[in-house]
């Protein structure tokens, strides 16, 4: 039986997630918590393979069907060798992106099949879910204003549009699912979107 306490983060690209992930894993561990902070696709040594394909922008052929399988191949192994297990030991587990994302990006962004979507990923993460799920939400194009500052990978590089019905589809999904979403505006600063978050996941634990 799971034990510990899964929090994910979603968004689109520039919404802010891993500085928010920082901040929450840095709150927990002075809370005496033991953390594991991940991310998808990557969070294993198997993943990061997988990821530098997926974002490679030299891949921009890519079906939308093997986009979809990678992913999953992701995820079941990040389940398998980090989530499930540092649940188990009662740890803290806070994932940049999980399923949902795949249901944003590859159902609503790219219209394919959810039934498809669900399918695959049901079978790679045989009934994980996370306990609270945050979307940092932010104008599409900020947020990819602020992604592409660097260098844009494969994702990054899609239409605007692309990531407008991403950005939607992560709304609805939310609104789906109130008690395991909190949308949060992350146009504000960083503090006062960390406030929001910790006092979310304080409720949570009952503090």
């Amino acid at each position: 039986m799971k034990k510990g306490l899964f929090v994910t983060f979603e968004g689109i690209e520039g919404s802010g997630k891993s500085t928010q992930i920082i901040q929450l894993a840095d709150y927990l561990k002075a809370k005496g918590y033991n953390v594991i902070v991940t991310r998808e696709p990557g969070g294993t040594l198997i993943g990061s393979a997988i990821r530098k394909i997926l974002l490679n922008p030299e891949f921009s052929g890519m079906d939308y069907h093997t986009e979809v399988l990678l992913y999953a191949a992701d995820r079941a192994q990040h389940v398998g060798e980090v989530i499930r297990p540092a649940l188990e030991n009662g740890d803290m587990v806070i994932s940049d992106r999980y399923i949902d994302s795949s249901v944003a990006y590859q159902h609503y962004g790219r219209g394919l099949p959810l039934d498809f979507i669900l399918d695959v990923n049901e079978r790679a993460v045989q009934g994980l879910k996370p306990d609270l799920t945050f979307l940092l939400s932010v104008p599409v194009a900020l947020g990819l204003e602020r992604a592409t500052k660097v260098a844009a990978d494969r994702i990054e590089r899609e239409s605007i549009k692309f990531h407008t019905r991403v950005e939607s589809g992560f709304q609805e999904l939310a609104a789906n699912e109130p008690s395991r979403w909190r949308i949060i505006d992350s146009t504000r600063s960083i503090d006062e979107v960390r406030k929001e978050v910790v006092r979310a996941v304080d409720a949570l634990l009952g503090k």
